[in-house]
């Protein structure tokens, strides 16, 4: 199988507009995370989607292969859609730009499940890191709970499981946005309308599970910090600051 790595990198971000070029380190956010991914034995390629001159140059400034793409799209999985047109590939992992706390380890396990007993099934797959009480009553935190088998039931901003009789039973766990797809999900998921569950949580997940496509989730003990805010990039400055 090929496995190609779309990192798309948007400069327009509504929280913190220019975010995957913010700098840490002397480097651009977007090369933190390109410099991750490539580290990955299982990507057999990685490039950066954005729609942005900017953001082109400073790939360009940095090495990064790049690929310019419509500014009309309305998330990260459509704007990988369009790279797979001109990018043959068999799995497409979509790498979010604004998580430069990125491990090549999380993308290894991300892959795992196209590689072991499941692979049959696998269509979609995704991570967790389990997370406290505190930390799973925070909105931009979205929770997942799954199935024995790994599959997700259910994403929300809300707090699930709903903790009722304080038995110590409900384990919360955080999910990070990283996906991996084969080709023809991809395809069929952006040809999808959005669905009424992904417009009431703002999830586009929710779209795969509303209209049947599972997503296999597998577990990590690394978390990430995605820097949506300008709170978000001095943590992160901090956390790599530190190794």
């Amino acid at each position: 199988m090929k496995t190609l790595g779309v990192i798309p990198a948007r400069l327009n971000s509504t929280r913190l507009p220019g975010k995957v070029l913010k700098d840490i380190g002397g480097k651009p956010v977007v090369a933190w995370v390109y410099e991750a991914a490539v580290k990955s034995p299982r990507l057999d390629e990685v490039v950066v989607a954005t729609d942005s001159d900017e953001v082109m140059s400073a790939c360009v400034a940095n090495g990064i292969p790049a690929t310019m793409t419509s500014a009309e799209h309305r998330c990260g999985s459509d704007r990988i859609r369009e790279v797979s047109r001109r990018m043959a590939a068999d799995i497409y992992v979509n790498i979010q730009g604004d998580e430069p706390m990125l491990k090549s380890e999380h993308l290894d396990l991300l892959l795992s499940p196209f590689y072991d007993e499941r692979a049959p099934n696998v269509q979609v797959t995704t991570l967790k890191v389990r997370i406290d009480s505190k930390m799973a009553k925070e909105p931009g935190n979205v929770k997942v709970v799954c199935g024995l088998d790994g599959r997700a039931l259910y994403f929300s901003r809300s707090v699930i499981p709903y903790d009722r009789d304080k038995n110590g039973y409900a384990v919360y766990y955080k999910h990070i946005g990283l996906y991996a797809y084969r080709a023809a999900v991809l395809e069929r998921f952006a040809e999808l309308p959005p669905s009424s569950l992904e417009l009431s949580e703002n999830l586009e997940q929710l779209r795969l599970l509303e209209n049947g496509i599972s997503l296999y989730v597998t577990e990590t003990t690394l978390d990430t910090i995605g820097v949506d805010t300008a709170a978000d990039l001095e943590r992160v400055r901090a956390a790599l600051s530190h190794g």
